[in-house]
């Protein structure tokens, strides 16, 4: 049984604690509320691990109470400045964390081919990636739109330029747009552009179950590993 805790207990935190709620081989050892108000020190008993779907200003709360008593991290929430994810690097030192912007099985699925087709095809074709969400979502583009992104160019070739506007000739780039509208759950697509032809890479949520699925499956690969950070590449692939 996997004794489990939830940061945020907003759309995303509810549906997790659904299918908790509804597993045998799932407990919910608390939750910290939708505004996360309130610490972890306040749930009775250690869970195994805290599923974060929450805002990064409540990471550093977390963090500690992570670190302090050896419990698993997966970590879900983005947006995330560039110390807080030094931050979390340094949690990762200490007990098991699974970083991701997206827990969905099929975008790291579509990460992996992006990974293995940019090389042929990137001399040849243009790149750009466009992002769809609801109109409620805070950040864009979205963390999995970067993510992609990473994928396509791991090695920071290319400038990548979100929002484009303005006059200017295409260079040596990768676009990024971001749209926000209605109840969107999420869709994202990776456009490669070449002479006489168009490729296109797409994946497209239909419900946040996708993304709770995931999560727990990156609870179950999270208990019992060494300290240390990992994706979903390490949960889907083996690390």
């Amino acid at each position: 049984m996997m004794n489990i805790a939830l940061s945020g207990h907003g759309r995303m935190g509810r549906v997790v604690e659904d299918i908790i709620n509804e597993s045998d081989d799932l407990s919910l050892a608390g939750v910290r509320s939708e505004d996360c108000s309130g610490t972890f020190g306040e749930i009775e008993g250690k869970p195994d691990v805290i599923i974060d779907y929450s805002h990064p200003d409540y990471l550093a709360d977390m963090l500690d109470y992570a670190t302090a008593n050896e419990v698993a991290l997966v970590i879900a929430t983005t947006g995330h400045t560039d110390a807080q994810q030094r931050q979390i690097r340094a949690a990762a030192e200490k007990v098991p964390v699974v970083y991701s912007a997206n827990y969905s099985l099929g975008i790291n699925i579509m990460e992996k081919i992006l990974r293995d087709i940019t090389p042929i095809l990137e001399d040849s074709f243009d790149m750009e990636v466009v992002e769809k969400h609801h109109n409620q979502k805070l950040d864009a583009p979205s963390g999995t739109a970067r993510m992609l992104v990473r994928a396509m160019d791991p090695e920071g070739k290319y400038e990548h330029v979100e929002g484009r506007s303005g006059m200017a000739k295409r260079g040596k780039e990768i676009g990024v747009s971001a749209i926000r509208g209605g109840n969107i759950t999420g869709e994202h697509t990776a456009i490669y552009a070449g002479e006489d032809e168009i490729v296109e890479i797409r994946h497209i949520a239909g419900s946040r179950k996708i993304f709770a699925f995931g999560s727990i499956k990156a609870a179950e690969f999270a208990v019992g590993k060494s300290a240390g950070l990992y994706n979903m590449d390490d949960v889907l692939f083996g690390k």
